[in-house]
């Protein structure tokens, strides 16, 4: 039977637990509304004629990190940043960074009708069956300037439930530098249940408070729930602007000990409104 000294020393690690999560989580919030008004004004839809202007004024705001890395050397919170490095953030394909067609169908025809101008496209060979397939890819609005901010703070993997032969060279040309993604995963790392492919995203990186997955097909959360970020589906909008509000609570996220401690709040909440 525990004495009354255990149940004293139980209640104050209760308490010195719901201590942390609570300094965690405001913590987070205050980075989070940080990085919102230094976000100010919002970055203008990328153009074909002016993408390398925008991606000039499109610089990331120097965030908590780099607008105070002077003054942060020799202070007591290096060790905390230097603590929350390491990061690794996954990215799903289709649908969240691009949308493709298959070239010759009905829908690629009315893909090309619908879409703007100003999305980026590209045109990929993939040979199936020793046959080639032509499919059009279109980026999703800015994709570029997100995967370029993104792989300062995280290490980046895409995984996808596409085929190795077709999102290979999708990939190559979302980095063609090879400077953002570290890591790829296909279909045949998915775990296929009821039709849907699930996500392990432990191959990606084993311990869980240091991952999160982006995607837009909810049944892809199966595995990871409370490391998911769903993002609304893409297709040819041109206005879409959801890589980046994604941004600010990316940057913020980082800080986090545990990220399981914030994206699991998501469904209580109202700052996630994604």
């Amino acid at each position: 039977m525990p004495t009354k000294t255990d149940i004293r020393h139980e209640g104050l690690n209760v308490k010195s637990f719901l201590f942390q999560r609570v300094q965690e989580t405001l913590t987070f919030l205050y980075k989070y509304v940080q990085w919102i008004i230094l976000w100010k004004p919002r970055i203008p839809t990328v153009t074909s004629t002016a993408t390398i202007a925008i991606r000039a004024k499109a610089s990331p705001p120097a965030s908590f990190e780099t607008t105070k890395a002077r003054n942060l050397n020799s202070s007591p919170h290096t060790n905390a940043l230097q603590y929350y490095k390491g990061k690794t953030i996954v990215l799903d394909l289709d649908e969240t960074l691009v949308h493709s067609v298959r070239l010759g169908t009905m829908s690629s025809d009315t893909m090309r009708s619908a879409t703007s101008a100003s999305i980026k496209k590209k045109v990929i060979e993939v040979l199936n069956d020793k046959q080639s397939v032509l499919y059009e890819v279109y980026k999703r609005p800015h994709v570029d300037f997100f995967l370029s901010t993104v792989s300062q703070w995280y290490r980046v993997v895409i995984f996808t439930a596409s085929m190795a032969e077709y999102a290979d060279p999708v990939i190559d040309w979302l980095d063609q530098d090879q400077h953002y993604i570290s890591q790829r995963y296909f279909r045949q790392s998915c775990l296929l249940k009821d039709g849907n492919f699930l996500k392990n995203i432990s191959l990606a990186e084993p311990d869980s408070s240091k991952v999160c997955l982006v995607d837009n097909s909810i049944a892809a959360f199966e595995l990871c729930q409370e490391n998911a970020i769903p993002l609304p589906t893409w297709i040819s909008n041109p206005e879409d602007e959801c890589l980046l509000d994604l941004l600010p609570l990316l940057d913020a996220l980082r800080f986090t000990a545990d990220v399981r401690s914030i994206l699991s709040l998501r469904n209580a909440s109202s700052f996630m409104n994604i």
